[in-house]
């Protein structure tokens, strides 16, 4: 018997999953919201011009190491390859890795659809000879690659310090998801910023510009527009401090005053001085973050640093 069709009424902003994650952040003690949720179109154009900043040294060491070392970085990618950027954002860096490479396919994997769609169409101009296969997704949890590269050898790039933003445990489970989606005896290229003077770490995430500030601030303002919030942004300040024990740099939004918060119906109190916690970013020695990728299954194949030994550049094998 044929069933008949039945049409399902899309879900409403306030029980989707970024309403749910915002909520049970909201709700707990000490509050928090989910980095991913910085990079709408706003926040990924925003976290562009931080890279640019001359506080922020990870992209401009980060750059340095691909520039200087593309040709070692190549050898690990097979002729024919497709290359997934996991994150993908601005393809400033996976233009290095293109260029020295003789990859068949770059897959950029990114949540903010708008910014991957005018990124991928403006590498497509510069890049005419290479495929370029978007995927808009979530790309901590599983996603369908496309077909066109299922057949061919796989390498992952996960550049600019991203996987600091996990928590050590979540880190690993990247790791491992990373793995499933690649396949054995591929090779993962990680972005990893190092330990070093507080200092460096606290102004690189507490601009004079204030484009951090801006960044951070965002996320109310998307909550706002998405959930039908009422967070008054001027009552919140952005705030980055190192901690040492933990070996990361905390960012949070600090409430001025004693206020509520309307949130999806519902009403949240911020008490003077309490903060949301909406990043962080884990700093590791070279050989924490291989210890950290053993869990996982990967082994260590190569590592570039920089004469600072600010930043680190990874290449794993898995077994």
């Amino acid at each position: 018997m044929r069933m008949l069709a039945r049409t399902v009424a899309p879900a409403r902003p306030h029980e989707s999953e970024f309403a749910r994650d915002v909520i049970a952040g909201l709700s707990a003690r000490p509050k928090w919201l989910w980095a991913k949720y910085f990079y709408d179109d706003r926040g990924s154009e925003l976290f562009e011009q931080i890279t640019a900043l001359p506080e922020y040294y990870p992209t401009r060491t980060e750059l340095g190491i691909l520039e200087e070392r593309a040709p070692e970085i190549a050898r690990f990618i097979p002729t024919g390859a497709a290359l997934i950027e996991f994150g993908s954002g601005s393809t400033v860096k996976a233009r290095i890795v293109l260029r020295a490479s003789a990859v068949a396919a770059y897959v950029p994997v990114d949540i903010s659809a708008g910014f991957l769609s005018s990124e991928a169409a403006r590498l497509k101009r510069d890049l005419p000879h290479l495929r370029i296969l978007p995927v808009a997704a979530d790309f901590t949890k599983p996603f369908e690659l496309p077909a066109a590269i299922r057949s061919r050898a796989r390498v992952g790039f996960f550049p600019g310090s991203t996987i600091g933003n996990f928590e050590p445990s979540q880190a690993a489970e990247f790791l491992r998801h990373a793995a499933r989606l690649l396949g054995t005896g591929a090779h993962l290229i990680v972005g990893v910023d190092l330990v070093k003077d507080e200092a460096v770490l606290e102004a690189a995430y507490n601009d004079a510009a204030g484009v951090t500030a801006a960044f951070n601030l965002n996320l109310l303002r998307r909550i706002n527009r998405e959930l039908g919030a009422d967070f008054d942004l001027d009552r919140f300040h952005h705030k980055a401090l190192y901690n040492r024990a933990q070996h990361r740099i905390e960012m949070h939004l600090e409430s001025r005053a004693a206020q509520n918060v309307a949130v999806c119906d519902r009403m949240i109190a911020f008490a003077a001085g309490e903060t949301i916690h909406t990043e962080s970013s884990y700093k590791y020695t070279v050989e924490s973050f291989q210890a950290l990728a053993a869990q996982a299954g990967w082994s260590p194949a190569a590592v570039w640093t920089d004469p600072k030994g600010y930043f680190s550049l990874h290449a794993l094998r898995l077994a």
